[in-house]
């Protein structure tokens, strides 16, 4: 009878076999090694364009509704302001180039001028008069609508920041209260920092800008019965820097801070103002328009922002030699209403 071979790999066949997948296999963990940091990079970056996209779209939709005028019931056809901008002073050192990090001088803020909806409009009415003078210290408002005094007195706390504005919107000045409202015969007192003759009033009793004497055409002290009190709720971008290695965009409005986005090394607002013939250029430096927010018809919004840091990888970007990828963001934005008086 025949014998039969048995089949199957020899000893050194299965030796050269192991031989090559180890080869392969070994290779194909380098590749796959070599392209993790790829990959990681790529969706960090990823990750940074959506969240400069959604903070974007955020200050898009705040931004446009700037200085619509409207606020429960009051219709105001001239808004004087919704838009001021604190632009960092040029020049100034805030960039460490040794450790990569941005301090708070580095960045601009924007605010939107917004009203408290919670808190009801009211008259201004002083005792005795018809008309109220904000370079004294006390001023009287009287409710609208249904709202009774005790609800008006109320909502008024110290350190609340007020803008009184003329009904066709010709005039307006502000102030912060020092003490909660109070009814005193038949109408609510609200105590507070008097403005100047001029109705300025410093910085520290008006942090948002609005009553600065560039805006001097705006600006008045003596407010009657047909004219409106409101208290402010503005909304603030600005750059929170505490963690220098870490600076985020947040917003803020009535006393509620979100973070918006992490790892902004840029914010920069730009303003595009209307000297009654012809649209200037956006300028990054309020004083080129002497502050005069009235002015302005359109902003400017530009931002960088920055992956995480990889110093074990000799990437090195060209804007600031990071060991990091950096995204851009800029966006021109209109505010519907202070377009139309043009």
């Amino acid at each position: 009878m025949a014998q039969q071979k048995s089949s199957g790999f020899s000893l050194v066949e299965l030796t050269v076999a192991m031989a090559v997948f180890m080869v392969i296999g070994g290779a194909a963990l380098a590749l796959v090694k070599a392209h993790v940091p790829i990959f990681t990079s790529q969706q960090n970056q990823t990750g940074l364009n959506l969240s400069m996209r959604n903070a974007v779209a955020q200050m898009q939709i705040d931004v446009v509704n700037a200085g619509t005028g409207y606020y429960q019931g009051v219709n105001i056809p001239s808004w004087p302001i919704g838009i001021t901008i604190v632009n960092s002073a040029p020049g100034t050192g805030c960039y460490n180039a040794t450790t990569h990090t941005y301090g708070s001088t580095c960045f601009d803020t924007l605010n939107v001028i917004a009203m408290d909806t919670t808190t009801p409009p009211s008259n201004p009415s002083d005792i005795g008069s018809n008309c109220v003078s904000t370079t004294s210290s006390s001023l009287f408002v009287t409710p609208v609508g249904s709202t009774t005094l005790n609800q008006l007195a109320n909502s008024f706390h110290t350190g609340d920041q007020l803008l009184l504005v003329k009904s066709d919107g010709s005039q307006m000045t502000t102030t912060i209260l020092t003490s909660d409202g109070s009814v005193t015969g038949g109408k609510v007192k609200l105590a507070h920092n008097p403005t100047g003759t001029d109705g300025t009033n410093t910085t520290t009793q008006d942090p948002l800008a609005l009553s600065n004497t560039a805006d001097s055409n705006k600006l008045g002290v003596q407010f009657c019965t047909t004219d409106w009190v409101l208290k402010l709720a503005p909304i603030t971008y600005s750059v929170d820097a505490s963690d220098p290695t870490d600076p985020k965009l947040v917003r803020t409005q009535s006393g509620q801070t979100n973070v918006i986005a992490e790892q902004v090394i840029g914010f920069k607002v730009g303003a595009s103002v209307w000297n009654g013939t012809t649209d200037n250029a956006y300028s990054f430096d309020a004083s080129t328009y002497n502050h005069d927010w009235s002015l302005i018809r359109s902003i400017r919004v530009s931002m960088i922002g920055r992956t995480p840091a990889d110093y074990s990888n000799t990437f090195r970007n060209t804007f600031d030699g990071g060991a990091y990828r950096i995204e851009n963001e800029s966006v021109v934005i209109n505010p519907r209403n202070m377009s139309m008086n043009d």
